[in-house]
């Protein structure tokens, strides 16, 4: 086990740049991911606070770890002293945006179509840079316990307020997250797995590449959202309704943890017949939308794994008998 010394002064590290911490679950057993969630409110979630823990009885509301994050380090030498916490950064209190560059977790673990050749995250951003005639340039960085990369780089001072997204489902690419407001990351001197995260170069955050910032940013949604999808009383338009509802309920049924993938695996379905022509992107939209608000996922998270699920579905057509072609 870490010591709770070390474990302090990397914390106190993170505070004196600025970056605003909170504990983690002690890493005391192999393969237990439970190390990288916060160490407190337990048991307590927005929605269920039952207002046990004394900061949420004192609020009069849910506290929870970005409320909890801090730079104060009286607070922090309180914390670290009781046990060896892992430490998280939140990031969007900290003013930063954090690339967080995966491997492969196993040998099936591969790349899709899009990204063939790819070795890693690492190579995705490379390639991303490329295409969006960008650079990868040095900013602060960390070396995961499982040997992927954090870049850390300065959230932009103008322009909107960014946020977190998850590889290529509504994210940017194949083993690359980005964490931002409303996300964290597991600080250096900590361990997961008995796996260290350590510095790999230690210098002030870069500010975010613009052609990042701009990938990044917010979709701007469709002003237009019809209450329905109008259909042809036809058998085309039957299919079409069936399959409408299908994605639907493929999308309603999906467990926590697993609904914004299922949110992008019906968008590219209802992609490819909209890429058809039997429905448009905004139908896709007005379909998708509201279920994905009922089951608890956030605007902006919604409205940019729609768009992706269309790009990606746009590029695979489904032609329905009546468009000119017959389907696929």
């Amino acid at each position: 086990m870490i010591d709770s010394a070390v474990l302090l002064a990397a914390a106190l590290a993170c505070a004196a740049r600025g970056w605003h911490v909170f504990p983690l679950r002690p890493d005391t057993r192999p393969d237990d991911d439970h190390a990288k969630r916060p160490a407190f409110p337990n048991r307590c979630t927005a929605d269920r606070c039952d207002r046990t823990d004394p900061r949420c009885r004192a609020a009069g509301r849910h506290v929870g770890w970005e409320d909890r994050a801090t730079t104060d380090p009286d607070r922090i030498r309180r914390a670290w002293t009781q046990q060896p916490y892992g430490i998280g950064v939140a990031c969007g209190p900290s003013g930063l945006v954090v690339v967080d560059l995966d491997v492969p977790k196993h040998p099936a673990d591969v790349p899709p179509a899009e990204w063939a050749g790819a070795r890693d995250g690492a190579d995705v951003l490379i390639a991303l840079a490329d295409r969006h005639h960008g650079t990868v340039d040095p900013t602060y960085m960390q070396r995961t316990g499982r040997g992927g990369s954090h870049l850390f780089y300065r959230h932009p001072a103008t322009g909107p307020m960014l946020g977190n997204t998850v590889g290529e489902w509504g994210g940017i690419g194949w083993k690359v997250d980005t964490r931002s407001h409303g996300g964290y990351v597991v600080a250096a001197g900590s361990t997961v797995n008995r796996r260290p995260y350590t510095i790999a170069l230690d210098v002030d955050p870069a500010p975010l590449p613009g052609w990042l910032a701009d990938l990044l940013a917010p979709t701007v949604r469709p002003t237009y959202r019809p209450a329905a999808v109008a259909l042809p009383p036809d058998r085309r338009g039957a299919y079409l309704a069936a399959a409408i509802r299908r994605q639907v309920a493929h999308l309603t049924a999906a467990p926590d943890g697993h609904r914004n993938h299922a949110l992008f695996t019906s968008a590219v379905a209802l992609g490819q017949l909209a890429a058809g022509g039997a429905l448009t992107d905004t139908d896709v939209y007005a379909v998708l939308e509201p279920a994905a608000l009922s089951i608890g996922l956030r605007a902006g998270e919604v409205a940019r794994t729609i768009a992706s699920g269309l790009r990606v579905g746009a590029r695979n057509p489904r032609h329905l008998a009546g468009t000119g072609k017959a389907a696929a």
